[in-house]
């Protein structure tokens, strides 16, 4: 009988970008070829050790812990660089045997990054000897101390080294690593390795430090080492394996490569069998809150909440609003919620957020109104945790907590995003920072991505990487396989072209791999100990620290994690209130408004939510218009209805025809009537699954949370119980089963697309609060907006935004170095520029300007600036973006004056440093020091051209605002194009064309590796920004026409890809060669009273001159407006060129002419 073997040493995609092999892959391999264990040694971390135990167990296979660790030679605090034979780290494996092995691994990983980290994670020895209990060790690879020192020619040394490693674990524990992948330095080593093993009397295990599934994965492990280098495939001196053989070898295959040391073999089972650590059964490990002295934890929440909830309702009565229930009703639920979160022993919980949120709202920073299904939980609401009722909006409590299947509960916190990091930092005081620490997350490889970076290895032109990607659908959980099942074109080119193959099927094999990891952008945890006690540590090369497992694997170690979230929109609310306090002295509660606000809802039917909350793309606007709503509750249900499931099955057009047409509302039984009225008889919401479920078929609450669950995994089994207990119940209540089968269909088929309510309405509580101050203090609120955006640097959206500024009739001010804050800010009824939005001038500079500016009461000359401030903060950069954003212009200099005199400003600031210097060394100083006069010859300079104005405007603040090279086309633009910018809609015109038109800039020449010419540039309309690429073929045929400021109009396919979105261009010609070649008819407007004869010939030989292919027609209007349209037998085509049309328009009047595309 041949002996057990078990792999031992083992790479997965956690080795990131070195290890190709999936963890469920890994499980799998090891189940097929009837191995009882299988170990998972990563390097440098145990990144996937949660999901590789929880797959390992499904299976039936002993998974085993472990963690190939960096040693550093000597101290794990010596990073001086050496020599080129010096080695940084040694490699060796650690394997845990039980709890105290799993406790010191985190130990030494946690040490390896935040002490050790030197190119890699190191530990050190002194480490080791202080945390081996409860861990195996195995040499390790050809990196390993004792084959490094052998293959130098040091036996001594080795020995010297194993001796050593083998002290620092239980006698025995200590192994010789043997591999065979056939090379050449194996072959020498082993014999070696060999040799020490029995002088030392240490045990030999034979492993295969497996990298890959299957010796044909090879070629993708290789592809996938050049991605983490950023290297080709042709490169000569790249990283690279030298052999094919680290695959999942077979029991027998690694019986035969080391049949001369049958005991290398024997050992694995040995080992295994001595692994036996396992996370602990979920229970949880929540922090600690201390209540006040006295009190105990359950009598104290239960305290806080009945405060808290006598509060809400006498603000309630204050407001002379009416309870959409009975006292009575909100008394029984609260006392049902308390005693629930009582019995599941979660008021910690529940008090830890309400400290936190309490926490916030003492240093004034905003709380958004709640998220998700915690808006369900009255308590919740009591504490302030929340700011929707409940009750009033039909939520329930058992969509957030099921008392028959307790889990943790999720209650994610919407912070004022500029002010995040405050809360952050609150907690870990509070908490203790060895006991708090943000969660990490990973970014992986989507089917579109993986098409890239192979093509990328393999030298697949980049037009045709291009092209390739492109025919990947554009959805988040898009595949390969998907596509070339979907996507007949994408499998005719892999079919006929086997670049395309191999490219596509290596990209097949790594889609869905670890790529890097990251920070999670909200998650947090905090333990009761260190958190070194339950999960090592990760720190990135930022310095940032991290637990090493998400965020889900963290809640499966009963953790608490919690969600604190940075929501610009709360900024922006929190800064239009602030301004309006400001300039009205009126202190706005923004969770106190009415929800019935007509001039609100007017925002929303005009489909005029540009900067309100999730109600901005162009599709939800043309719902809003669509639907016209009228109340709270239709923005609740719209949130639910706009997204892809309900759109596609068509619910979301069925919802707007019952609307407007109510005689087709119908209802299968009376029963339903109460819980889908509100919805026009249609199921959207998950809670109105569970009330049918629970008012239909008598199913508990939570009963009916258990089977919303179960519809949503489409559990075939578990759907089949639940419908027969759906049946038995409807019977019960009396429903024929006829009706009852009917309805419980209808609800497996809308359960696909329901929403969670309670999410949907706090969302719709940010929108109403956006669109009301949007309505009511419009100036105040798009100036908030335009100091977010401007802030995250997000020039489009500014722009857009001034655009919105425009057709309301705001007027958005110029930069002034004499009334511009940092933020934007209000003055009168117009919006004063920010100098936040200038390029090149940071916050610490412009505190610095408005210091110097009161304290001078006012510039009074550009000089002046210089009079109390430290070059170095406002620098020859930032005063010469300020020139050119115009921020001087209200000192009565031209800016290309203040541009001329740019250096004398400099020298001035130096003197004036060097005169108040001089006079801190000297009771008797020199006097300060006076600015220069000015030459006459610049009090005499011209202002620039319009054109560098606009250029000038465009490089310091990355957009025009005192004019636009477009804004005299305004009106023909419209008809020339398809869509202006901000109206593409990222899901309706993905991979279609688009007809734009705009000015070029960013313009970047690039070549490609066939040394062919292409670009890439942002095209700029009156609207917003888009990026634009012109492949070879593009830019071969248009290139000349694509340079730097010059207005183009383009066609090109919209490609939407996340943050990268963009135009792939087709075509493109000058803008003015447009408005002539795309003319469909010109039609001049002749108004025929008083009209003389000499002008009739004046216009007749002005379009002689312009004779060309567009029809030509005149309009005769008469002083009673009537219209006649006529065609001239001597002028019929003309090009309509814009000299002519300003020729017609001074000939007949301004708007004569009207050019038709």
């Amino acid at each position: 009988m041949e002996p057990t073997f078990v792999h031992l040493h083992n790479h997965s995609e956690y080795s990131i970008l070195d290890g190709c092999l999936k963890v469920d892959a890994l499980v799998a391999a090891a189940y097929e070829n009837n191995m009882p264990a299988v170990a998972m040694t990563d390097h440098g971390n145990i990144f996937g050790a949660v999901q590789f135990f929880k797959q390992a167990k499904a299976r039936g296979i002993r998974p085993i812990l472990g963690c190939e660790v960096y040693v550093a030679p000597q101290s794990r605090f010596d990073k001086r660089p050496g020599g080129a034979d010096d080695v940084h780290h040694f490699h060796l494996i650690l394997l845990v045997k039980d709890d105290a092995g799993y406790r010191n691994l985190c130990q030494l990983l946690t040490q390896s990054y935040l002490e050790g980290f030197y190119y890699r994670p190191r530990i050190d020895k002194e480490l080791l000897a202080a945390h081996g209990e409860g861990l195996i060790g195995l040499s390790a690879c050809l990196k390993g101390e004792l084959a490094v020192w052998l293959g130098r020619g040091l036996p001594e040394k080795a020995e010297e080294a194993a001796r050593e490693y083998a002290s620092f674990f239980a006698p025995g524990d200590f192994y010789i690593e043997l591999m065979d992948h056939g090379l050449p330095e194996q072959k020498a080593l082993n014999p070696q390795l060999v040799a020490v093993a029995r002088k030392l009397d240490l045990p030999l295990v034979a492993t295969n430090d497996i990298h890959f599934g299957r010796r044909e994965d090879a070629e993708s492990q290789d592809v996938l080492v050049c991605i983490q280098t950023n290297r080709k495939i042709s490169d000569p001196d790249r990283l690279k394996f030298s052999s094919d053989q680290l695959y999942f070898k077979s029991a027998a295959e690694m019986s035969e490569l080391f049949r001369d040391t049958p005991d290398a073999l024997e050992n694995t089972g040995r080992i295994a069998a001595r692994c036996g650590f396992d996370f602990p059964v979920k229970s949880y490990n929540l922090p600690r809150f201390s209540p006040p002295e006295g009190k105990e934890l359950g009598d104290y929440l239960e305290e806080v909440a009945r405060a808290g909830f006598r509060a809400r309702m006498a603000r309630r009565e204050a407001a002379g609003a009416v309870a959409a229930h009975a006292p009575a009703e909100y008394e029984e639920r609260l006392e049902r919620e308390i005693k629930l979160i009582k019995k599941m022993a979660f008021e910690g919980y529940f008090l830890i957020v309400w400290d936190l949120l309490k926490a916030a709202r003492a240093k004034g920073i905003p709380v958004g109104p709640g998220r998700g299904s915690a808006a369900g939980s009255l308590l919740a609401y009591a504490l302030e945790i929340t700011e929707i009722d409940p009750l009033e909006y039909d939520l329930l409590f058992e969509r957030f907590l099921n008392p028959e299947r307790i889990s943790l509960p999720d209650i994610d916190m919407d912070f004022c995003g500029r002010r995040r990091q405050e809360m952050i930092e609150y907690v870990t005081r509070k908490y203790g920072q060895e006991n708090v620490c943000q969660i990490i997350t990973f970014g992986t490889m989507a089917a579109r991505g993986a098409i890239r970076d192979v093509g990328r290895v393999l030298e697949v032109p980049l037009p045709e990487v291009d092209r390739i990607a492109k025919m990947i659908p554009f959805a988040p959980d898009a595949t390969i396989a998907d596509a070339l099942k979907g996507v007949p074109e994408l499998k005719a080119l892999r079919d006929r072209n086997s670049k395309v193959a191999q490219l596509l099927a290596i990209a097949q094999k790594i889609e869905g791999q670890v790529r890097h990891p990251s920070i999670h952008a909200a998650g947090i945890v905090i333990t009761p100990r260190p958190l070194v006690e339950f999960l090592p540590l990760y720190q990135s090369v930022k310095g940032e620290v991290t637990t090493q497992f998400p965020m889900g694997d963290v809640e499966a170690l009963g953790l608490l994690k919690m969600d604190l979230l940075g929501l610009r929109n709360l900024t922006v609310i929190d800064d239009a209130l602030e301004l309006v306090r400001k300039e009205t002295s009126l202190v706005i509660d923004i969770n106190a408004l009415p929800l019935d606000d007509d001039p609100t809802f007017e925002i929303f039917r005009s489909g005029n939510t540009d900067g309100v909350f999730q109600f901005e793309s162009p599709g939800m606007k043309d719902l809003l218009r669509r639907f016209r709503p009228t109340e709270f509750r239709d923005l609740i249900a719209l949130n639910a209805l706009y997204r892809p499931g309900p759109l596609k099955s068509g619910m979301t057009d069925e919802s707007i025809h019952r609307r407007h047409h109510p005689e087709r509302i119908a209802y299968e039984v009376p029963e339903l009537e109460p819980i889908l009225r509100e919805t026009r008889g249609i199921i959207i919401y998950q809670e109105q699954v569970m009330r049918i479920a629970t008012d239909l078929a008598g199913f508990t609450l939570a009963g009916a949370d258990l089977l919303r669950k179960a519809m949503g995994k489409k559990d075939r089994e578990t759907m089949r119980a639940q419908k027969q207990k759906f049946l038995q119940g409807a019977r019960k209540k009396g429903i024929a089963a006829a009706k009852a089968d009917k309805i419980f269909e209808q609800i497996k088929e809308f359960a696909e697309y329901g929403f969670n309510k309670s999410h949907a309405a706090v969302y719709a509580l940010v929108a109403y609060q956006t669109a009301w101050l949007k309505a009511h203090y419009p100036v105040h609120y798009l100036a908030a907006l335009l100091t977010s955006e401007a802030e995250r640097g997000a020039t489009p959206q500014v722009v857009k935004y001034i655009g919105e500024c425009h057709e309301m009739g705001i007027q958005v001010l110029p930069p002034d170095i004499n009334k511009s804050e940092f933020r934007f800010t209000v003055e009168g009824g117009d919006i004063r520029f920010g100098l936040a939005a200038v390029k090149g001038i940071g916050q610490a500079a412009v505190e610095g300007i408005v210091v110097a500016r009161r304290s001078l009461g006012g510039f009074k000359s550009p000089f002046d600036l210089f009079l109390e401030h430290d070059t170095k903060v406002v620098n020859r950069k930032a005063v010469e973006s300020l020139i050119k954003a115009g921020a001087f212009d209200s000192l009565g200099w031209k800016r290309s004056q203040c541009f001329h005199m740019l250096d004398r400003m400099i020298e001035f600031g130096h003197e004036v440093q060097k005169a108040a210097a001089a006079k801190q060394n000297s009771l008797f100083g020199p006097a300060g020091a006076e600015p220069p006069e000015v030459p006459p010859e610049v009090l005499e300079m011209r202002e620039w051209d319009e054109s560098h104005v606009l250029s000038y405007e465009m490089d310091s603040l990355g957009l025009y605002i005192t004019g636009h090279p477009l804004a005299r086309f305004k009106d023909r633009l419209r008809k020339l194009v398809s869509h202006m910018i901000a109206e593409i809609d990222p899901e309706r015109d993905f991979d279609r064309d688009v007809r734009l038109a705009g000015i070029i800039g960013s313009f970047k020449p690039l070549k490609t590796k066939k040394d062919e010419r292409m670009a890439t540039f942002v095209l700029e309309d009156l609207t917003g920004k888009i990026d634009v690429v012109s492949f070879p073929e593009s830019f071969g045929r248009f290139g000349t026409y694509l340079r730097e400021g010059q207005l183009v109009w383009i066609k090109g396919k919209y490609m939407g890809e996340e943050e990268n979105r963009r135009i792939s261009l087709s075509a493109a010609m000058p803008l003015a060669e447009a408005f002539e070649k795309q003319a469909k008819r010109i039609v001049v407007r002749i108004f025929l009273p008083g009209l003389e004869d000499a002008t009739i010939a004046e216009l007749k030989t002005v379009l002689d001159g312009y004779e060309g292919k567009c029809p030509v027609q005149f309009e005769l209007v008469t002083p009673h407006s009537y219209r006649v349209v006529a065609q001239s037998a001597e002028v019929q085509k003309v090009t309509p060129s814009e000299d002519l049309i300003k020729k017609i328009e001074g000939l007949l009047g301004e708007n004569s002419v009207a050019v038709e595309y």
